[in-house]
């Protein structure tokens, strides 16, 4: 029987949580339990995403997956429990509820921001830049701030990489920013003088003011708020000062313990991460390993796995650190890897710089100059992924030709040119020959490769690298459409409106082969509907349909059909409601309000179906396609008419947005969102396209779904008008048709495209196609008519909805209904069950 020991982890951050992971997935036995003391109120976030928090304001869109261990009884969490003391000979830490027992100690603590002593650095109005609620208190006095003012700036102390990010933050929040940075180039840390040099110019482009080789002697009350003193005695007046001058470790509760620190500060470890004291140990930013604290997420999670390994008995050992870096800083792509400054002796500097282009691109050699050392890109960032694997190995090509403008299409230069040791993922240490080894074993999607390895799930940065190695290991997957079409969806698309062919015989004869399939006709159909404002029904488009939209109603298991009539964004009358329950009433059937906030009626036979629509078109209401690959609902919560939390009006636009894609056929279905407030009432963020209010305007989520394998919904863009919000979900949906394969959802369909991508397409045209997108939805909104009414209006298509068409009006012995536990319920013919009796028994 094994003993079970405590582990207790003071810290619940990224690598805490790592941690707690890691030992989880490797203590089959159970043998220890693991107490984890978090000092926020927060459990474990992505700190190195916070910049994201800015205009979301949702905190659960930062929490990292399974952080509350539900479910796990051998994890306790306990949140807001700040750790006061450790009692190394007790074997106990002290918090605010008593002493808690430890056989082991990890101290996961992280870091604190460093603020300079400067006079007048605690006044009302500053602030660091490290957790959620600095970003809360930011907020606040931002606002505070534009309330008195037209343009207030925001100072922000230090020009690294927390600097800029706070910069963006500022200029998301309407302030002016101005950075003040004591070297003379910015991110002095990741880039050298010429970077620096680029990446100063085209930040100070987007309008934020940047004072380089100097920094503030005093900080006093002034006219916007504070008055801020530089090294040159010229004065700033701010409404806000952000601190990002760098952190510092959290090691006052080991200092206090006597357990040894390095000399700049940090617990000291060897390289399996334990202090002086052997119960002890240290992971993440607090680890000072060999006397050396990292202050990157990869090294935080690599001293994770090596505490969990060695407290299973193991003898795994710190593997060292990648420092390499690739962020995109206020839009501009910035990355260094390897010995960037070029300390090695002896080293040689290959530069291409572009300042009219905007790039900047260094590689640092061997003396030799046949060995990659390490290198700096500002401006196009594209090459990284390879570059970074080949550091300490033999160049594959000329230099210059890595890294030239068009070096990316030179040959041998991609994944192919890396050797199996090279590592893909810095974050959490996965090589080239790992993924190799995955991709024998059947991974063959990018999406099964970060399942079996979890190389691209902390950062993403190689995620292109993993469909690169995808490509170059020979995995081909057939985007054949099926045997009669070699073409993709989107190449189908594309045939039909460069053709103009509005066939599906004209589009096989020309384009594939054999008469077509239950795959092919539906998607045709499909791609057919989307490219006009033809009836679905109309000519030989009638055929194809599969069996809901053959008969514009969902198809239940006996055989009858469901009617949903539109109700735009949940906005519905008294009178529609009072036509619907005498519909109910008069034709027997099943009422339920389904998740999308409309009226499902349920047990309709095919010759009841005109019928039924007829007098719901009458009463004003139209189709609302439950049954279609297209748009099925906009959920809306009440918004600013009503809530008293609401901040814009969430029902208007929800409505506007429902009339506006009614009818638009796609390659799966979709489904929209508006919450008034960041409370997230409608769920927008649980939607393909979700809208969430905010005190100046709308933000846009894209890419989320529920169903079997639910994702939450992503940022696009911020604080837009209407406007803009109109154009953007038109590009993206018309993107979405066009490109996306047979039965996508939108959320995988993002994920192979990437979120980047996404928004250059979306946000900044890099097509061309953005006006050809707003006025194809034009057409389609020009073009719409109700898919019923447009039945009953033509006696040929009204002639299809009959039971028997040999026998029109004969109803269907085979539909027969019981009541179950007070409801109507369907009965499947020859199989009763003992709550519903048999037809022969009700005889």
């Amino acid at each position: 029987m094994v003993t079970q020991r405590t582990v207790v982890v003071v810290g619940h951050g990224m690598v805490g949580h790592r941690f707690v992971e890691a030992l989880r997935a490797r203590d089959e036995a159970g043998a220890w339990r693991i107490v984890v003391l978090g000092e926020e109120a927060d459990g474990a976030y992505d700190r190195v995403g916070l910049s994201s928090y800015v205009g979301t304001w949702d905190r659960s869109e930062l929490a990292l997956a399974g952080n509350d261990y539900a479910g796990d009884p051998l994890v306790e969490l306990r949140l807001g429990a700040r750790v006061t003391g450790i009692d190394r000979a007790a074997r106990t830490v002290t918090t605010a509820d008593g002493p808690v027992s430890y056989d082991a100690l990890v101290l996961a603590t992280g870091s604190y921001a460093f603020v300079p002593p400067v006079h007048g650095h605690d006044l009302p109005g500053c602030h660091v830049y490290r957790t959620l609620d600095d970003l809360d208190a930011i907020r606040a006095d931002a606002d505070a701030a534009l309330a008195r003012s037209a343009e207030p700036v925001g100072m922000v102390v230090g020009g690294g990489l927390l600097g800029l990010e706070a910069a963006n933050a500022l200029r998301t929040l309407g302030l002016r920013p101005h950075v003040v940075e004591v070297n003379p180039r910015l991110m002095p840390q990741q880039v050298d003088t010429g970077g620096g040099e680029h990446l100063a110019r085209m930040i100070g482009d987007l309008g934020i003011d940047i004072t380089l080789s100097s920094g503030t002697t005093d900080i006093a009350p002034g006219q916007h708020g504070l008055a801020v003193t530089l090294k040159d005695e010229s004065v700033v007046d701010a409404a806000v000062v952000v601190f990002a001058a760098g952190v510092r470790p959290r090691d006052e509760l080991a200092r206090e313990a006597g357990l040894d620190l390095a000399e700049r500060g940090g617990v000291l470890t060897d390289l399996s991460c334990v202090t002086s004291d052997p119960a002890v140990f240290a992971i993440g930013e607090v680890a000072a390993i060999e006397g050396r604290c990292y202050g990157l997420v990869g090294p935080g999670y690599a001293t994770a796995e090596v505490v969990a390994d060695r407290l299973l008995g193991g003898d795994a050992r710190f593997p060292g650190a990648d420092l390499s870096t690739k962020l995109k800083l206020l839009g501009v792509d910035v990355a260094s890897f390897g010995d960037a400054h070029g300390a090695t002796p002896g080293a040689l500097d290959v530069v291409v710089s572009d300042p009219i282009g905007g790039t900047y691109a260094k590689l640092v050699l061997s003396d030799d100059a046949s060995t990659l050392l390490g290198g700096v890109l500002v401006g196009d960032a594209s090459q990284y992924g390879v570059l970074r694997p080949l550091v300490g190995s033999s160049l594959p090509g000329d230099p210059v030709s890595l890294i030239a403008p068009a070096g990316g299409d030179s040959p041998g230069i991609g994944i192919g040119a890396l050797p199996d040791a090279a590592q893909v993922c810095s974050c959490n240490d996965v090589s080239k020959g790992t993924l190799c080894s995955a991709i024998a074993d059947g991974a063959c999607t990018v999406a099964e490769l970060k399942g079996c390895t979890n190389a691209g799930t902390s950062c993403g940065s190689c995620v292109p690298l993993l469909s690169q190695l995808l490509e170059a290991e020979g995995v081909t997957v057939s985007k054949s459409l099926c045997e009669h079409f070699t073409q993709s969806r989107a190449e189908l698309f594309e045939l039909v409106q460069a053709s103009g062919i509005r066939t599906f015989s004209g589009l096989i004869e020309r384009f594939g082969s054999g008469t077509g399939c239950d795959l092919c006709k539906p998607t045709v159909a499909s791609i057919l509907a989307s490219t006009s404002s033809d009836h679905i029904h109309s000519g030989e488009q009638a055929s194809l349909q599969d069996s809901n939209d053959h008969f514009l109603a969902n198809i239940q298991r006996n055989g009858t059909y469901s009617v949903v009539p539109r109700m735009p964004g949940g906005d519905v009358t008294a009178e529609q409601l009072i036509v619907i329950g005498e519909i109910a009433r008069d034709f027997g059937l099943y009422t339920k309000i389904t998740g999308g906030q409309r009226i499902d009626l349920f047990g309709a036979t095919v010759d009841q179906l005109p019928l039924i629509w007829r007098r719901l078109v009458d009463a004003g209401m139209e189709s609302g396609q439950a049954y279609g690959k297209s748009l099925r609902t906009v959920k809306s919560c009440v918004g600013s008419d009503w809530c008293r939390y609401g901040q814009q009006d969430s029902v208007q636009m929800a409505i506007d947005l429902e009339l506006r894609y009614r009818g638009l056929r796609s390659p799966h279905k979709i489904k929209m969102g508006v919450s008034g407030c960041a409370r997230e009432c409608a769920e927008a963020r649980g939607k393909d396209v979700g809208v969430i209010a905010t005190e100046s305007g709308w933000n846009l989520y894209v890419g989320g779904n529920g169903g079997m394998t639910p994702k939450h919904a992503q940022l696009l863009a911020g604080d837009l008008d209407r406007e803009t919000l109109i154009r953007y979900v038109d590009r993206f949906l018309m993107y979405y048709i066009r490109t996306a394969d047979r039965l996508q959802r939108t959320a995988p369909w993002v994920e192979d495209l990437g979120m980047d991508r996404l928004r250059e397409v979306v946000i900044d045209d890099a097509l061309g196609l953005g006006a050809d997108f707003e006025a194809t939805v034009e057409r389609h909104v020009d073009g719409y008519g109700c898919e019923w009414k447009g039945v009953l209006d033509d006696p040929d298509k009204l002639a299809r909805f009959v039971s028997f068409v040999n026998a029109p009006g004969a109803p269907d012995p085979t539909v027969d209904f019981g009541e179950k536990n007070g409801r109507k319920v369907p009965i499947l013919l020859g199989t009763p069950t003992p709550s519903m009796p048999s037809r022969e028994d009700r005889a």
